[in-house]
């Protein structure tokens, strides 16, 4: 499976109680479950106007299907080539 970073364009997402934000987390998971297996979900950023969801999955045409199924947007999903942290740094071999 390759990761994923989706962005969703939602004007206002960040003011959003934390009901509808568990009404549209239950979307997402319906969709999931439905479809079987081919993507899981890993977490979400919710900044003011836009969601960043990490996901790991087949491939992109499974992210925008799962996007789809879950009445989502998905206004653009790019692989994720490398992971870096802090550690990268100091890693043997750099």
């Amino acid at each position: 499976m390759h990761r994923f970073v989706i962005e969703r364009d939602l004007p206002g997402v960040g003011d959003l109680s934390l009901d509808a934000l568990r009404l549209a987390s239950f979307g997402s998971n319906k969709a999931i479950s439905d479809m079987g297996t081919g993507i899981q979900w890993i977490r979400t950023n919710v900044t003011e106007n836009r969601m960043y969801c990490e996901y790991l999955a087949t491939s992109e045409q499974i992210v925008r299907e799962h996007a789809a199924r879950a009445g989502l947007p998905a206004n653009r999903v790019s692989r994720v080539r490398q992971v870096i942290d802090p550690l990268t740094a100091t890693a043997a071999g750099s």
